[in-house]
């Protein structure tokens, strides 16, 4: 369905991606993880044609995708209609007046007919059909990243790419969203800092190292359980324990949203 092939990008001097190539299958899970800065967010942009690589390509079923590639109308509104993002911050995403106009403000654009009937549907699945007459500014981030993954699974994407969707979260919220998209159909690339979180999301990790390349494709399982490529992509450190009078050190894996 997706692969990116030689995907390396740079803003300005600094590298954020160094030749990223791989495929996802339909119906995959896949769980996307690195330490801060090294190009989780990017490569999603990428892969939505939002953003144009400074090398390398993007396909969406056998499709080019890029900026450049979408200013084709006709294949603009076939991919849009098929791939989503959820960015990590949910007020980069809002903008319409009410929580009802911000879900139907996609298959409006598209001129389906049932617009408003899909936002409703979708907004009662997201728990979020109370809110529809309300402003979505005026939410708690919880509900705001609900509501735009509403906006999102309204127009029934066949990828849904998801940038951080728990960190707005409490606990019982995201123990919701697991068992939610454990649900979805479609084809789910998410990204996350909550190691604890990752077999819960896909059975595969795409691991980005901190020098921007791609540190592991494979089970997440696997990638959990071995400490050196854990330290390796400085998901895990070492730092001392106080007990009593007694010091020690521990591995610690890096485990917050």
């Amino acid at each position: 369905m997706l692969e990116l092939t030689g995907v390396s990008h740079r803003y300005g001097a600094a590298m954020v991606l160094k030749e990223i190539s791989f495929g996802v299958e339909a119906g995959e899970k896949v769980v996307l993880l690195g330490a801060n800065g090294t190009g989780k967010s990017t490569l999603l942009k990428i892969a939505n044609g939002l953003i144009a690589p400074s090398a390398g390509q993007v396909r969406y079923r056998g499709e080019a995708i890029s900026p450049g590639a979408l200013r084709n109308a006709a294949r603009n509104r076939r991919f849009r209609g098929r791939a989503a993002l959820l960015f990590q911050n949910p007020d980069a995403m809002l903008f319409n007046p009410t929580v009802l106009d911000e879900i139907a403000f996609g298959p409006r654009q598209l001129g389906l007919a049932d617009a408003e009937e899909r936002a409703r549907h979708w907004a009662a699945a997201l728990g979020v059909g109370r809110h529809l007459d309300r402003p979505p500014f005026g939410l708690s981030g919880g509900e705001k990243q609900k509501v735009c993954l509403a906006a999102l699974l309204v127009l029934e994407p066949e990828l849904l790419l998801l940038d951080e969707p728990a960190a707005a979260l409490d606990p019982r919220s995201t123990g919701w969203l697991v068992d939610f998209l454990a649900g979805l159909r479609c084809t789910v690339i998410t990204t996350t800092h909550n190691l604890s979180l990752a077999p819960e999301l896909g059975r595969r990790a795409l691991v980005l190292g901190e020098d921007h390349g791609l540190l592991h494709d494979g089970g997440v399982e696997a990638f959990l359980g071995d400490r050196e490529r854990l330290l390796a992509a400085n998901l895990m450190h070492i730092h001392r324990h106080r007990h009593g009078l007694v010091e020690h050190r521990h591995f610690h894996v890096h485990d917050w949203d």
